[in-house]
């Protein structure tokens, strides 16, 4: 059995920019460290969750580790609030949530000017235990920057057939799938999808925590602090992807016959590494990707696989930077991949790929195909691919796979 390191950039794959020369980020970003690793390699794409669908990076990522839900996904609001430590059980109802901004009945800013500090979120969250449900409890939970989860636990089953208030977000088969949102959006409220009495309690109960959640927080003397240094306040919370039921699904040996091990950094990560049984090796400076290069060759033994989710480039792409995705990218590829670009051969296998692709000139996720790279001792390299683009992706011998079967793919390549 070989080690094996697989990779996800995430929302790296992009479409040509105007800003750059029509080409993508990818393209005219200098990586001559995975350039050497697609070399020794072959390319092909991946559509990672379904034709159509522009996924979130949770249900991406499930794919792109080789499951699926034909039962129902249980919504990233289990997965995040499981990975925060908080307890789900069935008939909870749990949220991923956003802290957000809003001015006179809209919403300016779906994350709070992206620059919560955890000092402001944690106190935001003390102040938010100040919300009282009726026939029911909660705990509420801030996580990183601007990110946080829900909770609710009623004297009855509550269901997850509810609609986001976070308008950036649709309800697709239980997963949340990206839409595009205006700059600025009337406030959503929470509706029940089903004419059910969970339902209608579920989205009785959202209701009301926002909207005493929005008293609260505009009042709170964090939101006037950040309004008096030029900050945005965080003055409501956008809500997602509910679930109610926690999925019971094979353990990652079980289902690969290879161990897995996460490298984990976001609760999303953590709450499916625990799902899946994973072992977990918390990344304790996200910046640091040397260091987490270090982590992933550290963990690599025959008959595993450590899996690595690089964050960074997605960001860019929903700011719309395709500079700075392009420099960040740069960045990933001289302080990751430099560090590990000799790792292939040798019973060692690679494969990068992405979770989904964030386009700069979308702002948000979109349902393109992306690049993926398989190397190995044996694998005979594509020769008319030497970088790891979309354009050599779509050249490449592999062909295009669905996200399910990309890890089987890796594990039986030479």
């Amino acid at each position: 059995m070989k080690k094996v390191g697989y990779i996800l950039l995430d929302g790296c794959s992009d479409r040509p920019v105007p800003a750059l020369n029509y080409s993508t980020p990818l393209e005219v970003a200098s990586t001559p460290n995975l350039d050497a690793i697609a070399r020794k390699g072959k390319m092909g794409r991946v559509i990672t969750v379904g034709r159509g669908i522009s996924p979130e990076s949770d249900i991406a990522v499930f794919n792109m580790l080789g499951y699926s839900f034909d039962k129902g996904y249980p919504g990233r609001g289990v997965v995040e609030s499981i990975g925060a430590g908080l307890e789900v059980e069935d008939g909870d109802l749990a949220l991923r949530a956003n802290f957000a901004t809003t001015s006179n009945g809209k919403i300016t800013d779906r994350r709070a000017g992206r620059d919560m500090t955890a000092s402001d979120a944690g106190t935001l969250q003390e102040e938010l235990k100040k919300v009282k449900l009726p026939d029911a409890d909660f705990e509420f939970r801030s996580t990183i920057g601007h990110r946080a989860v829900l909770v609710i636990r009623a004297n009855k089953p509550l269901s997850a057939e509810i609609s986001n208030t976070d308008p950036g977000y649709v309800r697709m088969k239980g997963f949340g799938a990206a839409r595009e949102a205006k700059d600025v959006e009337a406030i959503q409220t929470c509706k029940p999808l089903r004419s059910t009495d969970a339902s209608k309690r579920a989205a009785t109960l959202v209701n009301s925590f926002s909207t005493q959640a929005m008293k609260i927080l505009d009042e709170a003397k964090v939101n006037q602090e950040r309004k008096r240094d030029g900050k945005k306040a965080a003055n409501m919370l956008l809500f997602r992807d509910a679930g109610s039921f926690i999925p019971q699904l094979p353990p990652f040996e079980e289902k690969h016959h290879y161990k897995g091990v996460a490298l984990v950094e976001m609760p999303a990560e953590v709450g499916i590494a625990i799902l899946l049984n994973m072992k977990m090796v918390k990344v304790d400076d996200p910046a640091d990707l040397s260091g987490k290069a270090k982590l992933l060759r550290r963990e690599m033994k025959e008959g595993t696989v450590v899996y690595a989710h690089i964050k960074g480039p997605d960001e860019f792409g929903h700011d719309g930077d395709a500079p700075g995705k392009r420099k960040n990218i740069e960045t990933i590829d001289r302080e990751f991949f430099g560090a590990i670009s000799e790792l292939p051969g040798d019973g060692t296998t690679l494969a990068v790929s992405c979770d989904h692709a964030t386009p700069c000139i979308l702002k948000m996720h979109s349902a393109d195909p992306v690049p993926l790279l398989v190397t190995g001792k044996r694998t005979a390299a594509d020769g008319s691919t030497c970088r790891f683009t979309e354009r050599d992706a779509k050249a490449g011998s592999i062909g295009t796979l669905s996200g399910r079967a990309v890890l089987k793919k890796v594990l039986s390549s030479d």
